[in-house]
């Protein structure tokens, strides 16, 4: 955990070399935002990583597919800055994500937001903490009443508010949302279908070691480091409301 830890707080750091300065700026084919920032984060945490874990497999939002990850037990699941639209906004909740996962599945992770000087680290049995101190999922037995943070086109719909579900922020950094519910702070945490692996895998892991589930809309826990890695609309929360939760936002977030 301290070589996660001490990569994302460095890489934060970096990225904040370049917060509020207007790094370049250009567009994906997926018409999402990449800038300098993101990708001299990427560097360096490649060299940093690769060099600490030769064996490892990588991948990463800013670094081309290498296909050699999939015949690796462990491999590294890096977002160099997660919520880029955020930090290029001047938005203080864009994240740095770490992962390993081994077979499939998350066994460390690191989520760094470093404007808000949070540091969410969790490891397979292990808990997840903040800060230092141990995190838990919220307490909530029910939809009613129940905190939702996601994107602005599900928390937006009157749907859910009908459905008995209170509005959270809207928070541009998926893994920071997911962070957040793994504090406590949330409820329930919602994505609309095309996440990738690097959105996901740390945050993951966070929830899971705080009492909780990510889970697709039937229930079921994501499996990464495969060869393709999207996934569907996902939803985060403590293990009684996940069931609520699938069927009433079922229809919604697909």
């Amino acid at each position: 955990m301290r070589l996660l830890e001490t990569a994302a707080r460095q890489a934060g750091e970096l990225a904040l070399s370049y917060f509020g300065r207007d790094p370049e700026t250009w567009f994906k084919g997926n018409k999402s935002p990449v800038s300098e920032a993101d990708l001299a984060v990427d560097r360096f945490l490649a060299d940093e990583l690769r060099a600490a874990r030769p064996d490892y497999g990588w991948l990463s939002e800013e670094t081309a597919d290498d296909r050699q990850r999939l015949d690796r037990e462990r491999v590294f699941i890096v977002d160099p800055i997660d919520g880029t639209r955020a930090f290029l906004a001047g938005g203080n909740e864009w994240t740095v994500s770490i992962a390993v996962v081994e077979n499939g599945r998350p066994v460390a992770g690191a989520v760094f937001c470093p404007l808000r000087e949070e540091m969410f680290l969790a490891s397979t049995g292990g808990g997840a903490w903040l800060n230092g101190l141990r995190m838990s999922v919220s307490r909530q037995g029910s939809i009613q009443g129940a905190s939702l943070s996601g994107p602005h086109s599900i928390i937006a719909n009157q749907d859910v508010i009908a459905a008995g579900f209170v509005r959270a922020d809207i928070l541009r950094s998926l893994a920071y949302r997911l962070a957040t519910v793994a504090a406590g702070r949330v409820d329930v945490g919602a994505a609309r279908g095309g996440p990738s692996d690097w959105d996901l895998a740390a945050a993951d892991l966070l929830v899971q070691e705080a009492g909780g589930h990510l889970t697709d809309l039937s229930g079921q826990h994501l499996i990464y480091n495969r060869a393709k890695t999207g996934h569907p609309a996902l939803v985060a929360a403590p293990q009684a409301l996940i069931g609520p939760v699938c069927d009433a936002l079922g229809n919604l977030i697909k």
